[in-house]
């Protein structure tokens, strides 16, 4: 798929700005990633996913903060939704990217001169200080060199029992609960049991780190100490205070105290048997200059891993189930897959290739829904990009809830539509980013995805799953984009024809 074109607009911030916008005719066909539905074929209606209201005009500074406080997506300039760029100035000057080209700009080709901004680190570094998601330059290249070999496909299949057990105890609490069913927290502790057992557990399957201790932190660190701001998307100093965020709370120091025995553990006594992501992380190398991990950094990356490995997929997961509810022919057709590939088991790794759709709802989910949806880059050097000028120090907004929207990117982009997903060689590596893209994309993804098919899957293949009348949630940024209120479901048994095999 060729790029949409690069045009900068107006800011309706600040009034600032530079081209007119695009007409629908301006943009190529081929800018579109999904193709044009067969007029021939009969077309389902579809509804309008829940949304974010996103800014549609100018605002002062007094006004984005009250809107951030309720919901920072809502200060993300509407335009941006047709627009390739759009520029302004607060404090400092400020650019929304949302073309493929831009996005390649910054996150391949000059990469050395887009760091992640420091207001964001500032957030992330409490936790994380050594960990891969937030160091830079030197110091990153030679972790993720080193940490590379974990996380391919061979490693990542001999990490799948941990998903296949958590998600047959998922589905076996489902069971056993009438009524509607909190999917938010179900999702939740599914995804965390997978992490935790998949990063600290022994021979036995069980974690080396109490799960208290590390369920707390991470509740604590992500409500409250990571909690980000509209200040920190609008580039003001750290110095200006943020609402909402608080200091690290003492459960964080809890949960590092417990990894930093665990690894000491885990050094007295290796684990050669059933091999857990702590033992992958100890053996870690890099092939070019032989360094390993020490103590601190091997700590940030295990403690980065259970942060953003538990929460973003949690998310995917209480998003497509919901979505899934939200449209019932897409739900059918999924339901179909599972029940044919698995009948009553639970997925396993081996049966991922076969979730063909299940793989798509996934993907669908993510780009309505992406699980971190905005991300900060400072220039450290004047550059162009898109057509537009940079000058060093810009902040550079990336908002993929924006990009994933696109008016010029996405046939109907509103609406959940899984089949755009059929060749996923028509759609730009640029304009679709739930990992993020670049040498900097998710080290995890491969693995996030495996495990929300096999969950996914296996709950699918068991239960229907349909709206209550509880209100509608709608997407809701803190450093995650989480539904703003639990998503519930009605949950009923599959369905079953002749001989107790599940129908959809």
């Amino acid at each position: 798929m060729s790029e949409t074109p690069p045009k900068a607009g107006k800011c309706p911030v600040t009034g600032l700005g530079g081209e007119p916008e695009p007409s629908a005719a301006e943009a190529p066909d081929a800018a579109r990633p999904a193709a044009a539905p067969n007029p021939a074929r009969k077309r389902q209606p579809r509804k309008t996913a829940p949304e974010a209201a996103l800014l549609p005009g100018r605002a002062g500074l007094f006004t984005l903060v009250r809107l951030a406080r309720g919901n920072v997506l809502n200060v993300i300039p509407q335009p941006s939704l047709r627009l390739g760029m759009v520029s302004g100035k607060l404090l400092r000057r400020f650019h929304v990217v949302t073309s493929p080209e831009g996005n390649r700009r910054i996150l391949k080709t000059n990469i050395a001169n887009y760091p992640k901004s420091p207001e964001f680190k500032g957030v992330l570094e409490k936790a994380l200080k050594q960990g891969l998601f937030v160091i830079e330059g030197e110091e990153w290249r030679w972790q993720r060199r080193a940490m590379n070999p974990a996380f391919a496909p061979r490693n990542v299949a001999r990490l799948t029992p941990p998903m296949t057990r958590s998600a047959e105890e998922a589905a076996e609490r489902l069971a056993g609960q009438p009524g509607p069913v909190n999917i938010s927290y179900e999702m939740m502790k599914t995804a965390f049991d997978v992490i935790v057992r998949v990063t600290f557990a022994g021979g036995d399957g069980e974690s080396a780190v109490p799960l208290d201790t590390v369920s707390t932190a991470i509740d604590h660190y992500l409500g409250d100490t990571g909690r980000v701001s509209a200040f920190d998307y609008l580039g003001l100093p750290t110095w200006i205070p943020r609402p909402g965020r608080v200091r690290t709370h003492p459960t964080l120091k809890a949960l590092k105290d417990g990894a930093d025995a665990a690894i000491a553990e885990r050094r007295r006594k290796p684990n050669t048997e059933s091999p857990a992501l702590l033992d992958l992380l100890l053996d870690a190398e890099d092939p070019e200059t032989g360094r390993k991990m020490n103590d601190v950094e091997l700590r940030d990356n295990l403690i980065t891993f259970l942060i953003a490995g538990h929460e973003t997929t949690a998310i995917a997961l209480s998003w497509a189930l919901y979505l899934l509810a939200f449209e019932p022919a897409t739900h059918k057709r999924a339901a179909r897959e599972a029940r044919e590939v698995l009948g009553k088991r639970a997925a396993t790794g081996e049966d991922v290739p076969r979730l063909v759709y299940i793989r798509q709802v996934l993907q669908e989910a993510m780009r309505l829904y992406p699980p971190i949806p905005v991300h900060l880059r400072t220039a450290e050097a004047d550059d162009t990009v898109a057509g537009t000028e940079i000058r060093k120090g810009d902040t550079m907004i990336l908002p993929f809830y924006a990009l994933h929207r696109h008016k010029l990117l996405w046939d109907r982009p509103r609406q959940f539509r899984p089949e755009r997903f059929d060749d996923p060689s028509k759609i730009d590596r640029y304009a679709y980013m739930p990992f993020s893209a670049g040498p900097r994309v998710c080290i995890g993804a491969e693995f996030a995805m495996q495990e929300s098919i096999i969950i996914l899957a296996t709950l699918l293949a068991r239960f229907d799953f349909a709206l209550t009348d509880r209100p509608a949630p709608k997407p809701k940024l803190i450093l995650t984009l989480r539904p703003d209120r639990d998503i519930w479901l009605n949950v009923t048994p599959a369905r079953r024809g002749k001989g107790g095999k599940p129908r959809a």
